[in-house]
């Protein structure tokens, strides 16, 4: 194979744009494999859930159902399902139902997703896959805020802003939406927070994050 002698004046250009084409599908393709996983451990904690509501007593059913998946998965696809993320799933299926899941933030529907038919429809996780933009590490962090209202803000402004783990961690752990509430410039404080990590308010105002 000949290299060529002579560069052309435009091959920098050429270069540059396969370069950023390749950049963006990983990226893209890296977002849609994060979007899949997080559909799929939304899909186990639906199942958990359903699963536990056969049982007579849920809480011991519960319980014993969380330490033999964890112990069969773990075995059988490594790392990743122990029990306390067996629990963040159940907990994140129940922080987002079906009801929630299958509409838009501005409640439009956008499925065609059957909620009656989901463990029957083997195309369903790609189709759930798009209702779950944010990495599964933010939702993760959005199941620590208590009040649904604050959690759906936190949501939506992370999606809206594109805030990456470290923003959204700090804008719950700064009671963003407590402050906005209160605040009489709410427009200036949204785009200020698009635009710039947060300042922490003063220690004396800061609770723990469990108290979200």
């Amino acid at each position: 194979m000949t290299k060529m002698t002579t560069i052309p004046e435009n091959y920098n250009n050429i270069r540059a744009g396969i370069v950023e084409l390749l950049k963006s599908a990983r990226s893209a393709t890296a977002r849609n494999v994060n979007s899949i996983m997080t559909a799929v451990y939304w899909d186990i904690g639906r199942r958990i859930v359903k699963f536990e509501q056969d049982g007579e007593h849920r809480a011991e059913y519960g319980e014993q159902l969380i330490e033999q998946l964890s112990e069969d998965l773990t075995r059988q696809f490594g790392r990743g399902f122990g029990r306390a993320n067996l629990w963040q799933m159940r907990a994140f299926y129940r922080a987002w139902p079906e009801t929630k899941i299958l509409q838009t933030l501005s409640g439009e529907s956008i499925s065609p997703i059957n909620p009656n038919n989901i463990d029957d429809d083997s195309s369903t996780v790609l189709a759930l896959a798009s209702r779950f933009p944010l990495p599964w590490s933010a939702y993760v962090r959005l199941l620590s805020v208590k009040n649904p209202e604050a959690r759906a803000f936190y949501e939506a402004e992370a999606l809206r802003s594109g805030w990456s783990i470290r923003q959204l961690d700090r804008q719950i752990g700064s009671q963003f939406y407590e402050r906005i509430a209160l605040s009489h410039n709410k427009a200036a404080m949204l785009v200020k927070a698009a635009n710039s990590e947060p300042l922490p308010p003063p220690v004396s105002a800061r609770p723990q994050a469990a108290n979200q």
